[in-house]
C-alpha cells in the first residue's frame, strides 16, 4: 500500500537548513532517504522551500485570488514529503518514526488514493 509521509517542520527546522546546523539537517534526511531506498520502499518525494516562498491560490465567486506566503500562522508547516510503498499502516508508521523530522516537528502518514488513468 502506498503512503505519503508528510514532514511538518518548525520555523527553527527551516532555519537549520541554512545555518551552522545545515550539514546535520541534510545528512539526517540523506540517511533516511538512503534507508528508504535500500529497503526498496521509496517511490517519490521532495523537500519544499520555506513557507515564505509559498503562493496561495483560492477561487471565490469565479475569480482567482493569489496571496503571497503561508496562509496560516501555525507552529509547524509542511517542509517536504516522502512517498513509500509498504505492506500496511504499521510499516508506514515505523518508517515515519525514523524520519529526522519526527524529533523536532511532526510526521503525518496518509494512505494515497490510487488514481485511475
Amino acid at each position: 500500500m502506498k503512503y505519503a509521509v508528510l514532514v511538518y517542520e518548525t520555523n527553527d527546522d527551516f532555519a537549520a537548513r541554512e545555518d551552522a546546523r545545515a550539514k546535520d539537517y541534510w545528512d539526517g534526511h540523506g540517511a533516511y532517504f538512503g534507508a528508504l531506498q535500500a529497503a526498496g520502499v521509496f517511490t517519490g518525494g521532495a523537500g519544499l522551500t520555506p513557507p515564505r516562498a509559498a503562493t496561495t491560490v483560492r477561487v471565490r465567486g469565479g475569480a482567482r485570488q493569489v496571496t503571497d506566503g503561508p496562509y496560516a500562522d501555525i507552529k509547524e508547516q509542511l517542509g517536504g514529503f516522502y512517498l513509500i510503498d509498504v505492506e500496511n499502516l504499521d510499516a508506514a508508521l515505523a518508517w515515519a518514526e525514523k524520519c529526522p523530522g519526527a524529533r523536532t516537528g511532526s510526521i503525518e502518514v496518509r494512505p494515497l488514493i490510487e488514481m485511475n488513468q
